[in-house]
């Protein structure tokens, strides 16, 4: 049951979406996950600064995730996903912030886990 929202200041192609949804499918795993309860959301063109600036590509990830996983297990996703942005969108992994929240109480389809 994860959720990855990105939130980066660049806009996106459909093509661009649609490539980083498939490749977080597929990184999904390193937290012991699979895509077939993964949803993705996007939110381009973001007002964000780091170091109080914002002249270069920006991204903020937030995987949210039913349960927990190992450290080694966070320590693999966030190099996967920050290769997916910086091979799909260009932005440099030293300039990705990857926050995790795992959670015990997760609700689906008329009910809770």
């Amino acid at each position: 049951m994860p959720f990855i929202n990105t939130k980066t200041t660049l806009s996106m192609t459909q093509e661009q979406k649609t490539a980083v949804k498939q490749r977080f499918g597929e990184a999904v795993t390193c937290l012991g996950k699979s895509e077939s309860f993964l949803m993705v959301g996007f939110e381009p063109t973001a007002d964000l600064y780091f170091k109080g600036d914002n002249s270069q590509p920006l991204a903020f990830v937030e995987v949210k995730l039913f349960g927990d996983a190992s450290p080694s297990a966070y320590d693999r996703m966030t190099d996967a996903v920050c290769s997916i942005l910086q091979e799909e969108l260009g932005i440099s992994p030293a300039n990705i912030y990857v926050q995790y929240s795992p959670c015990d109480h997760w609700g689906w389809n008329g009910r809770n886990f």
